[in-house]
């Protein structure tokens, strides 16, 4: 019998609080020695604007880097989601400084100051079944191909920040004439939504409501039989995607570019694992994918000497534009 979640060794704790920091770079020493200390793992990304990251170790270690946190200016109620891991999900303990905790592009955008109002877990499948609710997807489209609530708006966004242009490009569509109607929208933990639901009151949205602790939250708290989740949900760490419960999914991921694939996915012919997929075969040159095929080797033979292969590296496009995938957590590389 396999272990259930609360018998998992590792607790992963995702954690946000949009807070003003007049001074982010003196809090980032401190707080990086109290995460070595404690032995935790993960990625902390702070900016004037507050508080975003993932860490990761047993319960006593991240609940000591948690109190840490919870006695910074405004962090006192933070925000917070933990799960549990078989193993380790990050391989290195990283604190780095950002414009933004979470990449919009927006600098009238402020959370602290406007945000849409609060929907809870149990309060969700109501609103959404209104039949004059419009649901967004905050998310991008690798982590919609995981799952998402029935009925939702896709942007297809790549990133987080094309959000915006896609709003003002379909906003008429969207809301169309007369009565505004009620938008609600979600994201995985629900930073993005703090920032998205923002924007829109910025942009004269009235009705705004977005999922109080995104996805997560709903499917921890929320009976599989009475859910409107459909599919799994995409995570920022070597867990890929989880169910209902916070399980751990069946999604492996593309290591050339990041793509959460299902198990049909993996068995189609031009898949080959750590070096690319049918979705992104046509977007990788000869050399890129040799150089992922010897990442690969070295980190097959790191398995078999029992040691943490840790050169693997983001592709080039997210460590470019720094995508999204510390805009909700970080990357566990």
């Amino acid at each position: 019998m396999s272990a259930s979640p609360t018998d998992l060794p590792i607790q992963v704790a995702a954690l946000y609080r949009f807070t003003p920091f007049p001074d982010p770079a003196a809090l980032r020493e401190p707080l990086l020695a109290a995460c070595n200390e404690a032995g935790v793992k993960g990625t902390i990304l702070l900016a004037p604007e507050g508080i975003n990251g993932t860490i990761a170790g047993p319960d006593s270690a991240v609940e000591a880097v948690l109190a840490h946190i919870r006695a910074l200016p405004g962090c006192a109620e933070l925000e917070l989601k933990t799960s549990r891991a078989a193993e380790m999900p990050f391989y290195r303990m990283k604190v780095r400084l950002k414009k933004e905790i979470v990449t919009m592009g927006q600098p009238s955008v402020d959370p602290t100051a406007s945000v849409g109002r609060y929907v809870s877990p149990h309060e969700w499948n109501e609103v959404v079944a209104d039949p004059d609710t419009i649901l967004i997807d905050t998310r991008n489209d690798y982590e919609v191909a995981a799952g998402q609530f029935k009925g939702a708006i896709d942007p297809k966004t790549e990133t987080f920040r094309d959000f915006p242009a896609w709003f003002r490009d379909r906003r008429d569509e969207l809301l169309g004439q007369g009565k505004t109607p009620r938008v609600a929208m979600y994201c995985t933990g629900g930073i993005r939504c703090e920032k998205s639901t923002s924007f829109l009151r910025g942009e004269g949205v009235e009705d705004v409501v977005h999922l109080k602790g995104g996805i997560l939250k709903y499917l921890e708290t929320v009976p599989e039989d009475e859910s409107l989740w459909e599919g799994e949900c995409f995570v920022f760490d070597e867990r890929v995607t989880v169910k209902h419960g916070l399980e751990t999914g069946t999604h492996a991921l593309c290591r050339a570019c990041r793509r959460p694939l299902d198990e049909k996915a993996r068995q189609h012919p031009d898949y080959v694992e750590g070096v690319g997929c049918a979705e992104c075969i046509t977007e990788r040159t000869d050399e890129q994918r040799a150089r992922y095929a010897e990442r690969q080797r070295q980190e097959e033979l790191a398995a078999k000497r029992g040691v943490a292969h840790v050169g693997a590296t983001l592709p080039e496009k997210e460590l470019k534009d720094g995508g999204d995938w510390e805009a909700e957590w970080g990357p566990k590389f």
